[in-house]
């Protein structure tokens, strides 16, 4: 289970995250929503100790998250990537393996075994001696996925995975979460996306620096719940007809 207790993060002296308390049980994949700004990012980042926290804890299996970081998987925006700095995709894949192989020692076969799984696993083991800025988008964001499924984690973060990507890379990313959900992992997945989507999820949290919501899509994406978190002038703006039979109004 991943436990969220009275989470909260000041950032430059304004509330960046209210008081957060939820929970997930393993083998659930969870959307993370809210408007720029919400505070999605930051909830993912505080969770890892990458931004401090004013208060709250983070527990994974009943214990303070920044003891099993081991156990964690995180895959960043594509925008705080350099994708200038001379790496392969194989090396980048590679350094899934660091926690199991360590900084100085070279891959065993195992951990190369692996790493050709993850590649091929998302499509791009011809890819594998590329430098990683020559990739499309929704190749590196496929470099990415391979390198978090290299780890081995059991408890995966994705931050804005479907942003600027392919049909393609989309439909493997929720292949891979649907496998993953069988194998029990757990799964936050934060993101701007609505439409079809969202019915992937087993649960959506809907964010804006405090929590709004938390359930089933259904529960969730009622016009309340998104005037609350969007703004009143949402329906207007935003929802269109075939995102309004989604919701429970």
């Amino acid at each position: 289970m991943l436990e969220f207790q009275h989470l909260a993060v000041n950032y430059r002296g304004l509330r960046a995250l209210g008081d957060i308390s939820f929970s997930l049980e393993a083998g659930q994949l969870v959307g993370v929503l809210g408007p720029n700004g919400a505070g999605k990012s930051t909830m993912i980042k505080a969770m890892l100790g990458l931004v401090p926290r004013m208060s709250g804890v983070v527990k994974f299996g009943g214990v303070e998250l920044k003891r099993r970081l081991c156990c964690c998987a995180y895959v960043p925006q594509r925008s705080q990537i350099d994708w200038d700095y001379p790496a392969t995709v194989w090396t980048v894949v590679m350094m899934g393996r660091t926690a199991h192989t360590g900084w100085f020692r070279s891959p065993n076969r195992q951990s190369k075994d692996i790493v050709a799984s993850a590649l091929h696993r998302v499509g791009i083991w011809e890819l594998r001696d590329r430098q990683i800025g020559e990739l499309s988008g929704g190749q590196q964001q496929r470099v990415f996925l391979a390198r978090a499924l290299a780890q081995e984690a059991e408890l995966f973060l994705f931050d804005e995975p479907l942003a600027g990507i392919d049909k393609k890379t989309e439909a493997i990313l929720f292949q891979i979460f649907t496998e993953l959900q069988t194998e029990g992992k757990t799964l936050l997945v934060s993101s701007h996306e609505w439409g079809k989507a969202l019915t992937s999820y087993d649960r959506l949290l809907l964010l804006n620096r405090d929590l709004i919501a938390n359930g089933s899509p259904e529960e969730v994406m009622n016009l309340k719940n998104i005037q609350l978190a969007y703004g009143e002038n949402i329906q207007s703006q935003m929802l269109s007809e075939h995102m309004k039979n989604m919701f429970v109004c």
